[in-house]
């Protein structure tokens, strides 16, 4: 059995899928490890790194050849893995629903392709979602994006000059990054507050410190999809969030967006008139901007103003903790892939339960449902 750890091709990705630590499990699996060569700069990790714990490391071409598993942060492009054994599995983030083109290619050419961002929210599963361990490290990050970008301080302070008032900080969007958010504003020492269209997300706002904003008066938006990731809100809930939300975000000196839907484009949550009646000087952070954008003007890759407000739209906001974020998303594959590992196959032999949840593609063919309507919800 031979694993294979790509080096990413696409633009400002810096993490990597396998680290010296993950390498040092697959072999304790009796699995090969092969890295490609520069695998791990970006993140901090030596190609000596990996050699010292065993694993073979080369050019692509030696790499893929002959791989029973192909690892990777974002899936490969098929032309460049045309080494790997007929039926090789392909382990990464695919974006199944932007890249359908690719998922497509895959098929064709025979391998099966396993979605790591389709892991159903299940309890055993939690060690291995990748969509969980980054979105962690996106909302920690995109506090300090705001903090870096704000031309004042998150904390009240006591100074014999005076007294400086605290930031407030609005969540929009209480997800797996919506909470770390929360989290690292309050560390930081802001008055913070937050809403979601699930109202089960009141009490966790509440436990950490921050206050609800939420829509009471509207019946029928309690917002839970399959799995606790949220649906798309209705047409009154829109409208009824948007008249409380408008009031609150005048207020707010940082607000954070969160808000994706899986195969559809980001909620619209703030338009070009709610960021006008917002202070000059004060920040706004959208981290579903590669996906529309939760914010009117928002532009993916820059930092834009509007109106006196700055708009953040960083890409790939995980990759900016490429180290952190390659050390977790390393440990969701090896966590996946040991989970299921026969030893006396030397493989893995998925169950139905995840199989299913997760492959895309098999015998040539696309076969995951989720792919044959948009509609399905994360």
């Amino acid at each position: 059995m031979k694993i294979g750890i790509l080096r990413e091709l696409a633009s400002g990705e810096r993490r990597v899928s396998g680290t010296p630590e993950t390498v040092k499990k697959f072999l304790g699996l009796g699995a090969q490890v092969a890295v490609e060569a520069g695998a791990g700069l970006a993140a901090a990790i030596a190609d000596a790194d990996y050699a010292a714990m065993g694993a073979v490391v080369g050019d692509r071409a030696s790499t893929v050849a002959g791989a029973d598993i192909i690892l990777g942060v974002q899936g490969p492009d098929v032309t460049s893995i045309s080494g790997a054994k007929p039926g090789a599995w392909i382990v990464a983030g695919l974006n199944p629903f932007v890249e359908r083109a690719r998922i497509d290619a895959y098929a064709a050419a025979g391998y099966e392709a396993l979605a790591m961002e389709f892991m159903p929210r299940i309890t055993r599963a939690q060690s291995m979602d990748i969509l969980s361990s980054q979105s962690n490290l996106s909302g920690y990050k995109a506090v300090l994006d705001a903090a870096s970008e704000y031309g004042r301080s998150f904390p009240m302070m006591m100074t014999a000059a005076g007294t400086v008032s605290p930031s407030k900080v609005f969540i929009m969007g209480v997800g797996v990054a919506g909470l770390q958010a929360i989290a690292t504003a309050r560390r930081l020492g802001a008055q913070v507050s937050a809403t979601d269209v699930r109202s089960a997300t009141k009490e966790q706002i509440e436990s950490l410190g921050a206050k609800a904003i939420f829509v009471e008066s509207v019946a029928g938006i309690e917002g839970e999809g399959k799995g606790g990731y949220a649906t798309e809100m209705s047409e009154d809930y829109q409208r009824a969030q948007a008249e409380l939300v408008s009031g609150h975000i005048a207020k707010q000196d940082i607000v954070i967006t969160t808000a994706l839907i899986p195969g559809r484009p980001a909620p619209r949550l703030i338009s070009d008139a709610q960021i006008a009646s917002m202070k000059p000087g004060s920040v706004i952070v959208d981290l579903a901007v590669e996906q529309g954008g939760n914010v009117e003007g928002a532009v993916p890759g820059e930092v834009v103003e509007r109106h006196g407000v700055r708009i953040v739209g960083h890409r790939n906001v995980p990759s900016r903790l490429a180290a952190d974020a390659s050390a977790l998303f390393a440990r969701n594959l090896y966590n996946f892939l040991s989970a299921f590992w026969n030893k006396d196959q030397n493989a893995p032999v998925l169950d139905e339960e995840i199989g299913n949840a997760i492959r895309v593609t098999q015998g040539g063919r696309v076969v995951n449902d989720r792919l044959q309507s948009t509609g399905a919800m994360q």
